[in-house]
């Protein structure tokens, strides 16, 4: 008899061992010849070398599948170790499953226009309102190629911008401070990737998440890296941004015109930018609108409401100064 540890590196336990390990239970019934104890992301087996090895491999499979799919059920774990291919997901469009088991996909033609160019460049600018799924979609395609090996890391990044709240007023240290505008790039991760696992992979600086600040004098490299509410950075923030990129990296930028916070007299540098970058190739352009909305019904309204509300100002403004200016 001989003892084999097996370590389980690309998936939550929590997830492969299911609810009161149940799905261990199942694979201790199909290996009835093999003693299996599993604690933490180690499983220890002992028994036959041979069922062993046809364990092991069946183990890999499985750990594939679980992270493909963030779940393990019971009709893959038959599946798998009886030989046979487990029934894939029959959804079209699969950018990578949540941590529910959920399929996240495109869910309008400019998203799937986002997820082409994505794989057509190395530089992708979506540009849209509220909503409109850009940074969601982003991260789901940073999670994915991550997932396949195709990178290293995932650099996601925001400029600390006050919206109304000056950080020197907020309570904690510095990383507290800024915790707040990063929130919304953790909230997708934590859609997408087991809150285990995910923290892991922070630990490790696999997925890093920092204000556009602490890019400055890095050179990233294997990496995806996005830059979220690029409104607001400045003409030399972008700058400083888009001159990071290193080997083997793709970037997504995002932003939103109609929510820029910087102050009336300072031009935003992702305005600048897509005037200055539009003829060069190698980089994309995506625009998305109210018809990519996909939170509630009623921001689409609040969106188009303020949007006439800027036209009707735009157009009164216009009106006075031709007014004031007639001899």
């Amino acid at each position: 008899m001989i003892e084999k540890l097996i370590v389980l590196e690309e998936v939550d336990p929590v997830i492969f061992y299911g609810v009161n390990n149940s799905n261990m239970q199942l694979i201790k019934t199909l290996y009835p010849k093999l003693r299996i104890v599993a604690r933490g992301n180690v499983i220890k087996v002992m028994g036959d070398e041979e069922e062993m090895c046809a364990f092991e491999e069946n183990i890999v499979k499985l750990e594939r599948h679980c992270a493909t799919y963030n779940s393990l059920k019971e009709e893959a774990i038959i599946d798998i170790i009886k030989g046979h291919a487990p029934q894939a997901e029959k959804v079209d469009n699969v950018i990578v499953f949540s941590v529910t088991g959920k399929p996240i996909i495109p869910r309008s033609a400019n998203q799937q226009k986002l997820v082409e160019a994505f794989h057509k460049n190395d530089m992708v600018f979506a540009i849209g309102p509220a909503g409109s799924g850009k940074t969601y979609t982003a991260i789901a395609l940073a999670v994915r190629a991550l997932k396949n090996k195709e990178i290293k890391k995932i650099i996601l990044s925001r400029p600390a911008v006050e919206a109304g709240e000056k950080l020197g007023f907020l309570p904690g240290d510095m990383k507290e401070k800024i915790d707040p505008y990063l929130q919304p790039l953790y909230d997708a991760l934590q859609d997408m990737i087991p809150a285990a696992k995910l923290q892991e992979l922070m630990d490790t600086n696999v997925i890093q998440i920092a204000p556009l600040a602490f890019m400055r004098g890095r050179t990233l490299n294997d990496a995806v890296v996005i830059l979220d509410e690029a409104q607001n950075t400045t003409s030399a923030q972008i700058k400083m941004f888009l001159t990071r990129m290193g080997m083997n990296t793709k970037m997504i930028v995002t932003g939103d015109m109609t929510q820029i916070d910087l102050p009336t007299s300072q031009t935003s540098g992702l305005v600048q930018a897509l005037r200055i970058l539009k003829e060069v190739k190698g980089i994309s352009f995506v625009e998305l609108n109210q018809k990519d909305i996909v939170r509630h019904r009623l921001v689409t309204k609040i969106v188009e409401a303020y949007e006439q509300y800027d036209k009707a100002q735009k157009e009164a403004r216009l009106q006075a100064a031709q007014e004031h200016n007639k001899p």
